[in-house]
């Protein structure tokens, strides 16, 4: 800081020695400094004029800057996170949190201190305090109103207030505190405005992402319907007999990107390899099976049949991974036929208890690789009791399907298509009934003086199901910062870009069927609601299964493996 001296002039009316009257006119920078007299002339004359300097004492801050640094520190002095907002040095400011503390008085009620040079304006925080340095001409109500900004502030990047988790948030915190002040001044802001400055919301960076999806996506879908169309061209080249053509070089040269290149040569190659195999060893003496298996338009028909009941018939490596395959891991050892057992659920549930809706589906899909094992049946158990509502597809033998619980088709001549997933069975759950309810959650939110106090707890009511990554979301107001947690079973962590709290339970089973979470945070009950549910279960809602798979002739057994999801569509309470 350099000191600055300016000349002025001091006009005096003295008599005999006594001095009745001056007048000080002079126009300076500084703020503060102090008057030394040079030159002076005899006192004993009316007028008499002095020449003087004002001499700086302070560091020259400016006169327009009234709020030098906000800082963090600890009651001990130690500063954790600080913005000076005129030119400081660190020791400078690492002095005047030092001195603060010293400068508290026990028992005062006042919430800033002065000092010769500047005022200290703070606001206790727990172990902690958040401090203004202002200069001594700043207006006081002013700076309590930007205090109690800078104190709303940090819970909304700070989930606790402790040393730590002030560190870990430094940068937020500076960034935030440069959208309060500028040049020693508070900006007019709000908490709201201050979280949309600091996030950086770009729109035009949201039309880029939007244009580059769309690009994508377009780039996926031509691809795919290469890799239909070199799919066909072989059939078509099997079926006439000729020489399957080599499509190796198209991936290369119709594909820049070597990950098109690898989904085309798996869509291809990967489901012609039992083909290749079992071309040879086809029996001829059973000429329909001959038929179905050499030539494509019965299959073609079945496959059509299929997808016209709504059916979801994909190829091996097309498809894009499925909610369960990202979160259950599909089974190690995948047999020649290999089944999946699943269901999802969309659930409605009212704030004060009652079941408004409940919908459960559920499928069994087939998939067979092998043609040896394409003439099978399959035996289902179904112990459910809630009243399930079963549906065979129109080429299974819905006779056998009743009286015997089998699924087989209607011609027990005919195969399975191979390589593809066939729905063979579904079912149908609905239901306003408050005992089908798996996991009920009661939310309970009560005013109080500060806000609302909120108590939440789930409860499994279906004893025989383990649901695994259970997620609770419940909403938090906007601008009220982190709330403050008191009890909990499980982990919570506070989203404050999406204002929510969400509650993490691993597993929910028989032995912890149930738990709760408290917390207080400022707001109205009916901002906590709707809370939305998500988990993901190994076990099936509905107690179906598939039992056992045998060859369509002599009953032999057949290897199969299965895979098995409880998945949530929606699961909400409002």
């Amino acid at each position: 800081m350099s000191c600055s001296v300016v000349q002025c002039v001091i006009r005096c009316i003295a008599w005999h020695g006594v001095i009745l009257r001056f007048a000080l006119v002079f126009n300076v920078k500084d703020s503060c400094g102090i008057l030394a007299f040079h030159n002076v002339s005899n006192l004993k004359k009316k007028r008499v004029v002095f020449a003087v300097s004002l001499t700086q004492r302070t560091p020259n801050y400016g006169p327009f800057l009234v709020l030098l640094a906000a800082a963090v520190c600890t009651k001990a002095g130690k500063a954790i996170v600080s913005r000076q907002f005129v030119e400081m040095t660190r020791t400078r400011v690492e002095g005047l949190l030092a001195a603060f503390p010293k400068l508290m008085g026990l028992g005062k009620q006042h919430t800033f201190v002065e000092t010769e040079s500047v005022r200290y304006v703070y606001q206790p925080l727990d172990k902690l305090y958040m401090v203004l340095v202002t200069t001594k001409n700043s207006n006081i109500l002013e700076d309590l109103e930007t205090l109690r900004l800078f104190s709303r502030v940090i819970p909304e990047y700070c989930r606790v207030l402790e040393e730590g988790e002030i560190s870990d948030h430094c940068f937020d915190l500076i960034f935030a505190f440069d959208e309060i002040v500028a040049l020693g001044y508070r900006e007019n802001v709000n908490l709201a405005q201050i979280r949309t400055f600091t996030e950086m919301d770009s729109h035009e960076e949201k039309v880029f992402r939007a244009v580059r999806e769309t690009q994508e996506r377009e780039a996926k879908a031509e691809m795919r319907r290469k890799a239909k169309e070199l799919q066909q061209i072989r059939r078509d080249a099997e079926r006439s007999g000729k020489k399957v053509p080599g499509f190796g070089g198209f991936g290369s040269a119709g594909m820049s990107s070597m990950s098109s290149g690898s989904i085309i040569t798996d869509t291809i190659i990967e489901p012609e390899k039992p083909k290749m195999a079992t071309v040879p060893v086809r029996p001829t003496g059973s000429s329909k099976a001959l038929k179905l298996g050499a030539r494509g338009k019965e299959v073609d028909n079945f496959v059509d049949k299929l997808r016209g009941e709504g059916e979801t018939i994909t190829s091996n490596t097309g498809k894009r991974p499925s909610l369960a395959s990202n979160v259950l891991p599909p089974p190690v050892n995948v047999e020649s036929v290999h089944m999946r057992v699943e269901e999802k659920i969309s659930l409605t549930c009212g704030r004060d208890g009652g079941l408004q809706n409940m919908e459960l589906l559920g499928m069994i899909t087939l998939r067979v690789t092998d043609d040896k094992v394409s003439r099978i049946r399959l035996m289902v158990n179904n112990y459910d009791k809630k009243g399930v509502q079963l549906q065979t597809h129109p080429n299974v033998d819905k006779k056998l399907f009743t009286s015997d619980s089998v699924i087989g088709l209607k011609n027990p001549e005919k195969s399975f298509p191979l390589d593809n997933d066939v729905g063979v069975l579904k079912w149908r759950l609905q239901s306003t009934d408050d005992a089908l309810i798996p996991l009920t959650i009661n939310c309970w939110p009560s005013e109080s003086a500060t806000g609302c106090d909120v108590n939440i707890e789930y409860e499994l009511q279906e004893e025989s199901l383990e649901l695994n990554d259970v997620v609770i979301a419940i909403p938090i107001p906007s601008g009220v910062g982190a709330p403050v947690v008191g009890d909990v079973d499980g982990e919570y962590k506070h989203d404050s870009r999406r204002n929510v709290l969400e509650w993490s339970l691993p597993v929910i089973d028989a032995k912890n069927k149930s738990g709760s979470l408290e917390f207080s945070v400022a707001g109205q009950p009916s901002d906590f609601f709707p809370v939305n549910v998500s988990f993901v279960s190994k076990r099936n809602y509905c107690d179906i299964q598939v039992a056992k798979v045998t060859h369509v002739e002599g009953d032999a057994p057949v290897k199969f493996s299965l895979e098995t999801s409880f998945l949530v569509d929606k699961y909400e309470i409002l």
